[in-house]
């Protein structure tokens, strides 16, 4: 089924279709929020937040202005910038939970990432990971097509430098 004939289920109220999408779509937005957040909790509240926005609000989506997958990173994304307005100043600088590695070469990609902005983080995850086009990130950020492609080059100059810096210790990860 295309974006908008599920959404168009999913404003009518259907549970069935709202689940099918959750089951489909929820891990990818809470493997993206707990990139972006660092925090594992929060990150659970911010995608449950996420889901409850669509359910209570579900004519929002309008397919002309892009796929069904950006406009429910574009909520998530909304939804963890309301969290962090919400943080008091010394929460924002306690680190999260440390996310599960199996790899020594997962554990330094995942330390120079935590050197990197918010914004940073979400912009690198949202392109390299989740494989968001150039187009369907302005649409979820909210930018020009022109300013993604800059702060995506800034970001991985960024990273870049984070990985030049990381001590002799990588080994053959470089």
């Amino acid at each position: 089924m295309d974006d908008a004939g599920l959404w168009k289920q999913i404003a009518e109220g259907d549970g069935e279709a709202f689940d099918a999408f959750y089951r489909e779509c929820a891990p990818r937005i809470r493997s993206f929020l707990r990139h972006y957040l660092a925090h594992q909790q929060a990150a659970e509240d911010v995608m449950q937040d996420t889901f409850t926005e669509i359910w209570r609000r579900p004519r929002g989506y309008d397919s002309r202005r892009g796929s069904l997958r950006a406009y429910v990173f574009g909520i998530a994304r909304k939804q963890a910038a309301e969290w962090w307005r919400r943080q008091r100043p010394e929460q924002e600088a306690e680190s999260g939970e440390p996310g599960v590695c199996a790899t020594e070469a997962c554990s330094l990609v995942a330390d120079a990432f935590s050197h990197l902005t918010a914004e940073q983080r979400l912009l690198l995850w949202l392109r390299e990971v989740e494989g968001h086009s150039y187009n369907e990130l302005a649409s979820i950020l909210e930018i020009p097509v022109g300013t993604v492609r800059s702060r995506l080059f800034c970001a991985r100059e960024a990273l870049r430098t984070i990985w030049r810096e990381v001590p002799a210790a990588k080994g053959d990860y470089r």
